[in-house]
């Protein structure tokens, strides 16, 4: 019993790392793609996601919502795109679409955006998750980032050090053990 315990508890530590060093990993790659290359949303395997910072899209998509975005063609009018702006993300919804340009609107606001090539839109909005972005913001700051990678470490560390002192008493015990026999000789 004590022994699939233990091997139940170093999966589950296992598992935690894996997500742990996951983390990490997507937060270095997203700012290389972002500081270095000016990518604000890098789509590996033809999937991104951002975290939604205005509220052109309410109701549909509230500001701090995640939204998962799919790269996705031809598009459609209706289809919800996210497109780079400069430096920024444009989360708005097709309303119109001739040739190679592309009108899009905010759900709240009163005015279509002007038109933008096919070029510029990174994909199609296909699933928000509501104020799930708050957390993944967090965890994409430098606190957040050293958080993770103190909550990995913590992890390999805490029961090692645990069954260090454990290991150490037991060998104590052992040593106190032949010190008596020894006395009583």
């Amino acid at each position: 019993m004590k022994k699939s315990k233990l091997k139940f508890k170093s999966i589950i530590r296992l598992i935690v790392l894996v997500i742990c060093g996951g983390i990490l990993g997507v937060n270095l790659y997203t700012a290389n793609a972002s500081k270095l290359v000016g990518n604000q949303l890098p789509m590996p395997f033809g999937y991104g996601w951002a975290v939604v910072m205005s509220g052109s899209m309410e109701p549909a998509i509230s500001v701090d919502d995640l939204i998962i975005v799919s790269e996705k063609t031809p598009y459609t009018v209706g289809d919800t795109v996210v497109y780079q702006q400069g430096n920024m993300l444009v989360v708005h919804r097709v309303t119109a679409i001739e040739g190679d340009m592309v009108t899009t609107q905010g759900d709240a606001n009163n005015v279509a955006d002007a038109p933008i090539s096919k070029n510029t839109i990174k994909g199609t909005v296909v699933a928000v998750v509501p104020k799930v972005g708050l957390l993944v913001s967090f965890v994409r700051t430098p606190i957040g980032t050293i958080a993770i990678a103190a909550a990995a470490v913590a992890l390999v560390e805490l029961p090692y050090r645990k069954e260090k002192e454990k290991d150490d008493e037991e060998r104590q015990k052992i040593i106190d053990e032949i010190k008596r026999l020894k006395d009583q000789q």
